[in-house]
């Protein structure tokens, strides 16, 4: 479903604009943050539905936010995505252990990002059971 709030925490300029720009074009409302620290501020203050992570940020790394997020119960049960180039197989071993979501490599593939969004925002908030029909 679009119109969701979706955080974007991306320190990239173009990186950030070209996910700001896809998720705008599906309907979604994005808000941004360039470093992990403004991104948590931002998380805490008006939750959105889904976080875009980069892992390489400036001061706090995308790994050390989620870790804040996590410890906060405002905003522990908001699905984290990494966004990031870091794309080894140790890597995303790495991050996903580290309690993302999901993850995306950059560049990223157009159709298989919009994929990921959307089955993550169709899954039911934590301690909710999933609906049937």
């Amino acid at each position: 479903m679009a119109g969701e709030l979706i955080l974007i925490v991306e320190d990239n300029e173009k990186n950030r604009k070209l996910e700001r720009d896809i998720l705008q074009f599906h309907g979604y409302r994005t808000v941004e943050a360039e470093t992990g620290e403004d991104g948590v501020t931002l998380a805490q203050a008006s939750p959105p539905a889904l976080i875009l992570m980069d892992i390489q940020l400036p001061g706090m790394s995308g790994i050390d936010a989620l870790r804040v997020l996590r410890a906060d119960e405002r905003t522990r049960g908001i699905p984290v995505i990494a966004v990031t180039a870091s794309a080894m197989t140790q890597d995303r071993q790495k991050i996903m252990s580290a309690g993302f979501d999901g993850y995306q490599a950059n560049p990223i593939d157009l159709n298989q990002f919009v994929a990921a969004l959307r089955a993550m925002l169709a899954r039911p908030p934590p301690g909710r059971p999933a609906c049937t029909p």
